[in-house]
């Protein structure tokens, strides 16, 4: 572990008298922190960890085979909330921090609710939604073209998405409380760019005039107010990619929308935290930063830094590194920061950031250059010199992806809380839903003729394009395709026919598409895309959302809501009128790629070329959606449709196993390899690393724990948890001595925030190691003596934070914590709750 110190820029004192003032207002006041209004709904949240494999596991996105996980950026969410009539329906909603929702997760979770809790939660009432981050685990979906760079299906990264999908729905569900919910839109400018302008403009020129931009820029946000807590979470729709981080990085991360719900978190720990001193210590614009975690939102209060410094570095000096000691898993769980904090007896604060119609939307605002040149890159094909390898979108914290994925993060999250904090509008009405399995194969569609009447067309069988190879500019391909390819050449076509030659009827249905994969056609050694699709409309009050399998673009997305809107405003019941807030919640409970309008498709960039079922996908979808929106108004029921494959039994795994872990002669699992140099000194913005000796992260996924830690020193032997490997400034990092060997070293990277507090820190590692009979042991690494136990210190005006904190944890401890609640229990007397009053004064 590595010991360093942290030397203040000099802080403030306060008056005594102030600060007993202070103490006075945070222990007599509990403020739930929002208005109430009479509640019409139950509702419930909760979130758990789905991080996954940090190894060796092709991540999901790119289809980059070379973009194998080896560490952390921060840890991946399912987060979920329930709302429910006290007497009637109920719907569940999860937001994944994945790429997408897959089918056989969406099935095995199912059936795992079944299991639980019988007919209460169905495919008709669940939708599992994902945020397209490109840098999470992959190997989780069942058809063959999305795990072939994965090595085929991984059950790792499939169980824990399984698991964590379950155990948040089980937390909303018991934690369903009389409650209301807020609705609220804002518009958001400055996160998203379409990457296909050539195509938006196929859409009819008297179309586009209705919008003033190429991509949606409006968010739409619920808050959820508990009646007994005040607001418990927030769900919001945002259209943009999750492709901040390139196809190069190989951290663990949510990305873009990842990073705003962390922020988010937070910042209501915080907020929350802080009540009743924020004049002191806090900025009053609470979104001018990212949010620190709570355990060190006030810094020390030091008379004199200088004085201090000697101090500190005695300190820092007395303690050694120590080698690698055997643990158990218990101990990286109960290290988190977050479970250090929670309090469970009060309801955590969910906030998911959900992906919408975000098929054409780029992070990357600035635009796309040649990487070779640094000129803007051919406006229709997005080439270089006519290579797509060359064109590269570029963010705002260019080129530095981590400062882009925080940067959009950021943005998403400061919108969101001014909405937050604004939500006036109550959702007042039904819980309702309907939802159907279709055949998007061979479905037929009824198209308006020009000038009268109408046509039937169909929907073909999936087939991928040429241009689908070229990528995007969020992601080149490689070789020589282009984007804007209806042509295709003559080898390709040759190495297609070699896997599987299209029919002329699937050529002539997919025209202008050429095709280069005919993955709807392909069944050997199983399904190689999906034939069977869920629509799916959820509805609470006034706020619909519709539940789609795939990417819509810009323009689709904004087709199939007002198709959508048209059906409910003019149905003849008056429940729903202008006022209606209908979202389209992408990627969700299957994935089928993109969908295009009919203009876009003519195009065939990336989007085209992956739009499965050829140039009519899209107004099958507006078809099938006013039939359920139709359904939904006059109380009709749909028929259920056939029933999507489940093919877990079929796949194929070929990812190699962790053989064994190994460490030089000598040399124990955790030892410290590289430290921190002697008699070291850091300030905000400097970065510390330590490299320690250690196994393969897939031996212990450390779900809920962690792989990292950083601890700060509180008097002469208590270390407290700061940051860990769920904080956006701590990254880990894993890697091998060498190709195949059994040695490898985690690398632990501490990006020092300006919210720091100063004092002395170390840094430790948790991890699992595999002997060769297969056994698994858990070994960690710290500095120095280990604390015995946290200790109330006297308070001595230095760290008013701190030991309020303290405080409170004593009294949880100690069961006296319920007069702070300022709410006695019903099944206490008032003599009781007099005493236990008296108890904590």
């Amino acid at each position: 572990m590595g010991i360093l110190g942290f030397i203040p820029n000099g802080h403030r004192h306060w008056p005594s008298a102030t600060i007993r003032f202070l103490v006075f207002l945070t222990f007599l006041l509990h403020d739930i922190g929002g208005s109430l209004s009479g509640s019409n709904y139950l509702i419930g949240l909760g979130s758990y960890d789905i991080t996954g494999p940090a190894a060796d596991v092709n991540m999901m996105g790119y289809a980059n085979s070379e973009q194998t996980a080896s560490g952390v950026h921060f840890r991946l969410r399912a987060r979920s909330f329930i709302v429910a009539e006290p007497q009637g329906n109920r719907i569940v909603f999860v937001n994944l921090d994945a790429c997408m929702a897959s089918q056989i997760v969406s099935i095995k979770v199912l059936e795992r609710l079944k299991a639980r809790y019988g007919d209460l939660y169905t495919e008709k009432n669940v939708a599992i939604s994902g945020i397209h981050t490109h840098a999470g685990p992959g190997g989780y979906l069942q058809y063959v073209v999305y795990i072939v760079t994965s090595l085929g299906f991984v059950p790792q990264s499939f169980g824990v998405i399984v698991d964590g999908i379950e155990k948040s729905i089980v937390q909303a569900h018991e934690s369903l409380q009389p409650g209301s919910i807020f609705v609220n839109k804002g518009e958001l400018f400055d996160a998203g760019v379409n990457r296909s302008p050539s195509a938006y403009l196929k859409n009819p020129a008297e179309e586009r005039a209705k919008y003033k931009y190429d991509v949606d820029k409006e968010m739409t946000l619920l808050k959820f107010v508990d009646d007994a807590w005040g607001p418990v979470g927030s769900f919001n729709w945002f259209a943009t990619h999750g492709t901040s981080m390139s196809r190069t990085n190989s951290l663990i991360s949510g990305d873009n929308k990842g990073a705003a719900a962390r922020f988010m978190e937070d910042w209501f720990k915080q907020k929350d935290f802080k009540q009743g001193f924020d004049g002191l210590h806090f900025n009053n614009s609470e979104t001018d930063r990212i949010p620190r975690r709570v355990s060190i939102i006030v810094p020390t209060l030091v008379p004199n830094h200088n004085e201090n410094r000697s101090e500190l570095m005695r300190l820092a000096n007395s303690f050694q590194f120590s080698q690698g000691q055997p643990t158990t898993r218990f101990l990286s769980l109960a290290s988190r920061v977050r479970n250090a904090l929670s309090q469970a007896d009060r309801p955590q604060f969910v906030s998911a950031f959900c992906q919408s119609n975000c098929g054409d939307v780029s992070p990357n605002v600035l635009g796309a250059y040649c990487i070779d040149t640094g000129l803007r890159c051919d406006f229709s094909q997005s080439t270089c010199n006519g290579k797509n390898e060359l064109c590269y979108g570029r963010g705002p914290g260019y080129p530095d992806e981590f400062e882009s994925t925080r940067i959009i993060g950021e943005r998403q999250f400061k919108k969101a809380v001014e909405l937050f904090d604004k939500a006036t509008e109550q959702l007042k009405g039904k819980v309702e839903y309907r939802h159907s399995y279709l055949n998007f194969s061979n479905l037929e569609v009824t198209l308006p003729k020009a000038g009268r009447g109408h046509e039937v067309a169909k929907t073909c069988p999936a087939a991928l394009g040429f241009a689908f190879a070229a990528g995007t500019t969020d992601g080149p391909g490689a070789f020589d395709f282009k984007q804007g390819d209806n042509k295709g050449n003559a080898f390709w076509r040759l190495v297609r026919n070699l896997i599987k030659m299209p029919s002329q009827e699937q050529i002539k249905c997919q025209n202008p598409k050429p095709i280069l994969l005919d993955t709807g056609e392909m069944k050997a050694p199983y399904d190689w895309a999906p034939s069977i699709l869920p629509v799916q409309i959820l509805r609470i009050g006034q706020l619909v959302i519709l539940s789609v399998p795939g990417e819509f673009t810009t323009m689709a997305g904004r087709r199939l809501r007002d198709a959508v809107k048209t059906v409910l405003t003019s149905g003849g019941s008056g429940e729903f009128d202008n006022n209606v807030h209908i979202v389209i919640s992408g990627l969700t409970n299957t994935y089928s790629q993109y969908v295009t309008t009919f203009e876009e498709y003519q195009e065939q960039r990336y989007e085209g070329a992956s739009t499965l079922y050829g140039p009519h996908t899209l107004d099958a979808y507006c078809q099938e959606f006013k039939k359920l929106a139709a359904a939904l108004i006059r109380g009709q029921t749909v028929e259920p449709g056939p029933q999507p494959p489940n093919l877990l039994n079929k796949q194929i795994s070929l990812l190699p196993p962790v053989v064994v872990d190994s460490t030089p002669p000598r040399v124990n699992f955790g030892d410290v390899k590289t430290n921190v140099p002697p008699n070291s000194t850091f300030k905000k913005g400097g970065i510390v690393t330590v490299t320690f000796w250690s196994a393969c992260p897939r031996n212990d996924l450390m779900t809920e724990g962690t792989f990292a830690l950083v601890e700060i020193l509180r008097g002469q032997k208590t270390w407290t948890p700061a940051y860990d490997d769920d904080d956006f400034c701590l990254r880990f990092k894993w890697s091998r001595v060498a190709t195949l060997s059994p040695q490898s070293h985690a690398t632990i990277e501490w990006r020092i925030p300006a919210s720091a507090t100063s004092g002395v820190y170390r840094i430790s590692h948790f991890g699992a190691s595999k002997s060769l009979l297969g056994s698994i042991r858990h070994f960690k690494v710290m500095a120095g003596e280990e604390a015995k136990g946290v200790g109330i210190e006297k308070f001595d005006g230095t760290d008013f934070a701190y030991w309020k904190m303290q405080i409170e944890d004593y009294l949880y401890g100690k069961k006296l914590h319920l007069p702070l609640l300022g709410r006695k229990p019903d099944d206490m007397s008032n003599e009781d709750w007099s005493f236990l009053d008296r108890q904590v004064l």
